[in-house]
């Protein structure tokens, strides 16, 4: 777990609740009036203690007024003070990021490994840790959990079979380790990869490509055509470096034609169905078994080579039978091509429905249930919907790219090249009884479904005191945090890691800006600013950009090192790019959170969208 801030902020507050809230929390000191730059060590600002000795009375005749006692009122920051090194809050900076694709990666490991059973909190179900107090008598021993406070004894019985507290292990990163496999042997490289392409009408748009010689005139191909090049160079290069992987072809206009490896005849989805779903999730999982890229090279590329564009775009159907192929191999990939918004058949988008939302996120779950990542391109300038179909990558692990005809190319490798890591991936953040998640849980334990990991992928939360908590927090010195992560892994092992840390606690409306570690800050802005449009929520995504551009403008004119003034240039450039992007147009009623039946985010809105969602920095 990466936190933003070296400090737990408890008195940070949404917008809507932020004013007159402040003004009677104690304000930051600066380094000349305190020895560091948060105050810890008391929850409100005391009043003054009379000295041990009475003042001396003043001159019985004296012309001096005398001073009437007053209550002191809390101490106001020295002007100037934000730029010296501390900025007001105004973006809550109580957030952690979880590197899950490092986190899975149990072979990199350095936790402590164990084999016992995790001992849980019968209330909470928080698991103890290094950090927990227990006492332990000849009969019983008793652990008071440190996130809601519930005594939880385990009797003798429990205690012969291993559960002991003493035996927990002594690290604060410790992965237990189910050695019980329920499934038969996988070989890991049996996985297929489905190339899923749109040959309706519009895939003959042509653009202009440069010829690379100033004395030739310039070329025009249609999409289609870059598509199909674009294919050759991934086919060629699965030849060479994975030549026994499965590789199938599906194409979709008005019908879906399943081509599968090449070698045998084509099965096609026409009229009813397409609007069948189990029909077609049943004619993918039965689907003979494609053979490997190696015998299979030659029929690939012809079939590709034969390809027209015609038709409408039955996209739903097409991804459907695609995912059911690729299901029946864990790790295996779809990768869609397509152009066009999906008009024909299950999934149509051209009237959105309820039924055609529930047929995405129902795909989408399936499809990262069964270990499969799906890659969705689609063509510049154009409406695909990516609101909808884009969950199925942001689901899976998969990627999200709007490309063009010189881009497909490269797009297309550079999602062959993800594998997964780990499937059924599970998060549990617990924090103490007080702590609730903005925008997410009003509770103090998170349970996030993540899916398929894939190398690089990095997740955040954000947390905040609750108002009604935030005295008590402020008395205490230390607050714990604790993530369960459960996953599977490749060769099906069953994993529970279990990081357990503790912050310090500030009481400070302050914050020390060399405290914050703003690629933290970023990924997480991006990523919540990106769920929020997606759910309609503009106008919030656009207070949350402007909070952290503001904290970035006042962090940066703190002359930080050439590295950090670099990564905070870069952020501010970004940010102000997709803030003009974000301009709330899809909410007729400003005071609306979101937005009203039958409006839809525009093409390339969603496109960037879709792409700060899985944002991750190469700053970091």
């Amino acid at each position: 777990m990466e936190f933003a801030c070296s400090h737990v902020v408890c008195n940070w507050r949404p917008e809507s609740l932020a004013e007159g809230l402040f003004t009677t929390l104690p304000c930051g000191l600066s380094r000349k009036e305190s020895e560091h730059p948060y105050d810890n060590r008391i929850a409100v600002i005391p009043k003054p203690t009379p000295p041990l000795t009475p003042p001396p009375v003043p001159p019985r005749h004296s012309t001096k007024k005398q001073t009437r006692p007053i209550s002191m009122p809390p101490p106001i920051p020295p002007r100037g003070l934000e730029g010296k090194g501390q900025a007001s809050i105004k973006a809550n900076v109580n957030v952690v990021l979880l590197k899950v694709g490092s986190l899975v990666d149990i072979n990199k490991a350095s936790s402590i490994q164990s084999i016992q059973k995790p001992v849980h909190c019968g209330k909470c179900r928080a698991i103890m840790s290094s950090v927990s107090n227990s006492q332990t008598s000849p009969n019983t021993s008793t652990w008071s959990c440190e996130f809601c406070g519930n005594q939880n004894v385990l009797s003798q019985n429990e205690l012969k079979m291993g559960r002991s507290p003493l035996w927990t292990p002594p690290g604060r990163d410790v992965l237990y380790v189910d050695e019980e496999i329920d499934t038969d042997y996988v070989n890991l490289e049996d996985m297929l990869v489905v190339f899923c392409v749109d040959i309706s009408g519009s895939m003959s748009v042509t653009s202009e490509v440069s010829p690379g010689n100033s004395m030739r005139s310039p070329t025009y191909i249609s999409r289609l055509q870059g598509v199909q090049e674009a294919l050759q160079l991934a086919l060629s290069s699965l030849l060479k470096s994975s030549p026994h992987r499965r590789v199938a072809l599906v194409t979709f206009n008005d019908e879906v034609t399943v081509y599968g490896d090449g070698t045998g005849v084509p099965l096609s989805l026409r009229d009813w169905a397409l609007v069948d779903y189990d029909h077609v999730r049943e004619q993918g999982e039965k689907y003979t078994t494609p053979h490997c890229i190696a015998e299979t090279f030659q029929c690939l590329t012809q079939r590709v080579k034969e390809l027209r564009e015609h038709g409408a775009t039955a996209l739903g159907p097409a991804a459907l039978i695609s995912v059911a192929m690729a299901s029946q191999f864990a790790g295996s990939k779809v990768i869609i091509c397509t152009d066009g918004q999906a008009n024909i058949g299950l999934g149509q988008l051209e009237q959105e429905s309820a039924a055609s939302v529930y047929f995405y996120n129902q795909l989408a779950s399936h499809a990262a249930e069964k270990g499969v990542i799906v890659s969705v391109m689609t063509f510049e300038d154009e409406d695909c919907s990516l609101a909808e179909v884009g969950k199925l990558a942001d689901h899976t692990g998969g990627r999200i790219n709007r490309v063009n005809i010189c881009t497909v190319g490269s797009e297309i490798q550079t999602a062959l090249a993800d594998n997964i890591l780990a499937t059924n991936v599970e998060a549990t953040l617990l924090a103490p009884n007080g702590v609730y998640y903005p925008f997410e849980e009003d509770n103090h334990r998170l349970i996030r479904e993540i899916g398929n990991v894939t190398s690089g992928m990095e997740i955040t939360f954000q947390f905040a005191v609750k108002p009604d908590r935030a005295e008590s927090f402020q008395r205490r010195d230390r607050v714990p945090f604790q993530l369960q992560l459960s996953f599977k892994t490749r060769d099906l092992k069953k994993v529970t890691r279990v990081i357990t840390q503790q912050k310090r606690v500030t009481t400070s409306s302050w914050v020390w800006a060399g405290s914050l570690n703003m690629a933290v800050l970023g990924v997480h802005c991006a990523q919540l600013c990106a769920r929020l449009t997606m759910e309609g929520r503009v106008q919030e995504a656009q207070r949350q950009l402007k909070a952290q551009q503001h904290l970035l403008k006042d962090i940066s004119e703190q002359k930080p090192s050439p590295k950090e003034e670099s990564i905070y240039g870069n952020w501010i450039s970004t940010m102000s790019m997709i803030c003009e992007d974000l301009n709330p147009d899809t909410q007729g009623n400003t005071g609306s959170t979101t937005v009203c039946k039958g409006q839809t985010l525009s093409t390339v809105r969603s496109g960037r969208v879709c792409q700060m969602r899985q944002q991750k920095w190469c700053t970091r």
